[in-house]
């Protein structure tokens, strides 16, 4: 069973705007018994798409702590949080403070940082489209429309990501109507858009002076943030399909705006 606020609102989503965000408070709007998850008001928490898995934490509740195992939006724009079953599930309009597991989101921002480095570059000097990407702790992949794939091919582009890292460029993020993202053609590069219509304005990822790409993803703000990227697999999953797969160096991380 499902219970829920009268027009629950839209989940807002605070690591669309601030990804640094490790805590914060929120209201219950939606329980499901049966999924042993809640829906808040807002969250900070990430739930999985786009190739990013979601973030993991706890949530409080009047003193009660429950773990979060998964994050997952559902059609209406609700973003449900499922909970350990060792904890007593809150009640509609119940306070709630979340705290994500930061190590883990940290990696995954670096790694998804590193990723569109190396989209950045593969677009830029060979011109190929990205056809799939994946992070999967501690490594990430992404896919590229490309006709032939060597050892010596990733070495080149790897020092080349490696080149864009130590010039510690700037990671904004952009919010642009559609119209003005629609004549941008590197911002819809993946060859399968599957980014709705009714999205508008699109929130772009911008690495000041490598690339721009539509995503709704967490990333750090900067690539001296990533660290140094190693390329950890380079192989062909098809005629013009070929997969590159990232790993990270550990990285001490910088200071951040506090919460």
């Amino acid at each position: 069973m499902t219970r829920s606020t009268n027009n629950a609102p839209v989940t807002e989503l605070l690591y669309y705007g601030d990804a640094y965000r490790r805590e914060f408070d929120s209201e219950v709007v939606a329980v499901d018994d049966e999924a042993y998850a809640v829906a808040l008001a807002q969250t900070a928490f990430f739930p999985t798409g786009g190739g990013q898995p979601n973030d993991t934490g706890m949530l409080e509740f009047a003193g009660r702590t429950a773990t979060v195992v998964d994050v997952a939006k559902d059609k209406h724009g609700h973003v449900w949080h499922t909970l350990a079953p060792d904890a007593a599930l809150p009640e509609l309009g119940e306070p709630a403070r979340g705290l994500l597991d930061w190590e883990r989101r940290y990696l995954i921002m670096r790694i998804h940082t590193g990723q569109h480095i190396l989209n950045g570059v593969i677009w830029l000097d060979y011109g190929a489209q990205v056809t799939g990407a994946q992070i999967s702790p501690p490594e990430g992949r992404l896919d590229f429309e490309l006709p032939a794939m060597s050892q010596e091919f990733a070495r080149a582009v790897e020092a080349r990501v490696n080149e864009v890292v130590a010039e510690d460029l700037p990671v904004r993020v952009l919010f642009l109507p559609r119209a003005e993202a629609d004549v941008d053609p590197s911002l819809m590069r993946p060859k399968a858009n599957l980014i709705p219509r009714s999205v508008d304005p699109l929130r772009v990822i911008d690495i000041v002076g490598l690339d721009r790409q539509a995503d709704g993803g967490t990333h750090v703000a900067s690539t001296g943030e990533v660290g140094a990227v190693r390329v950890v697999k380079a192989e062909s999953k098809g005629k013009a399909n070929k997969r590159i797969r990232i790993a990270l160096e550990p990285a001490e991380p910088r200071p951040w705006p506090p919460h």
